[in-house]
């Protein structure tokens, strides 16, 4: 059975910093493309960072020089270091999995950015 865990999500005043992790069960890991999307309320849910099985980043440009991306293959977790948070940036945040044949989800963390 395919699990993935989001973890990390909080509240943080705007300014502040979180690292949210993800953490893979059931899969092969190192062969997935892993990638970071949110959810804000009435909102359709979007990309936010992506990372390849080969470690090529990509960023949504709302986030480009705040957030990254990493993954650690031998604990089969991909992270987001969240830095200069902002209130836009509050939404329930999802990991994604996905190759060729795949496409597997987590079931989100909440992150708030308010003062």
């Amino acid at each position: 059975q395919v699990q993935l865990v989001e973890s990390g999500g909080d509240l943080v005043q705007p300014g502040g910093s979180l690292r949210l992790s993800c953490t893979a069960s059931g899969v092969l890991f190192i062969i997935y493309d892993m990638g970071w999307y949110r959810q804000a309320p009435g909102k359709q849910r979007e990309l936010v960072a992506t990372i390849t099985s080969r470690e090529t980043t990509n960023y949504a440009d709302s986030v480009k020089g705040r957030f990254t991306i990493s993954r650690n293959n031998a604990k089969n977790t991909v992270y987001l270091q969240m830095n200069t948070l902002k209130p836009d940036d509050t939404a329930v945040y999802y990991c994604n999995a996905k190759n060729s044949y795949k496409n597997y989800w987590g079931q989100g963390t909440q992150v708030t950015v308010s003062s």
